[in-house]
């Protein structure tokens, strides 16, 4: 991958994961939409564009698109992420080969686990529940 990415990075990632929206918020807040845009992959109306990854393949792992068309995925589409962000140093920990090495299977134990991780709090918990009722679906161990 060049060292000289086309900006924008556009990171699809699943709103509905409370850890991946914690993360959300924070790279939101440090990156320019000139840098990185962000596309809930959970959102109601979310539709993969032809020749993107359907939403099945976008949940079981980390997408981002450059600019220029070329995907990237996992520790890969993080890395980048966080360089659209500003967060260098923290970016600079992923291209460490020995880490590297011992965060990938981290990575797709954490991708087969995050489904399951809806009973965590979500930063958005106050906007998706109103008055009239819970936006959230229901838990998986809930009856409908």
């Amino acid at each position: 991958m060049s060292e000289h990415p086309a900006w924008p990075l556009t990171l699809y990632y699943d709103g509905d994961c409370p850890l991946c929206a914690r993360e959300i918020v924070a790279l939101r807040r440090r990156a320019s939409p000139q840098r990185l845009q962000l596309v809930d992959i959970a959102a109601p109306d979310f539709a993969s564009a032809a020749g993107e990854p359907d939403r099945a393949a976008l949940q079981a792992r980390l997408h981002a698109r450059f600019a220029d068309g070329r995907w990237v995925s996992g520790l890969d589409a993080t890395y980048w992420s966080w360089r659209a962000a500003g967060l260098e140093r923290l970016a600079l920990l992923l291209r460490w080969r020995g880490l590297r090495r011992a965060l990938e299977p981290v990575y797709r134990l954490f991708c087969r686990l995050r489904p399951h991780l809806d009973w965590l709090p979500h930063p958005d918990g106050a906007a998706r529940c109103r008055q009239d009722g819970c936006a959230l679906p229901p838990r998986r161990d809930e009856k409908p």
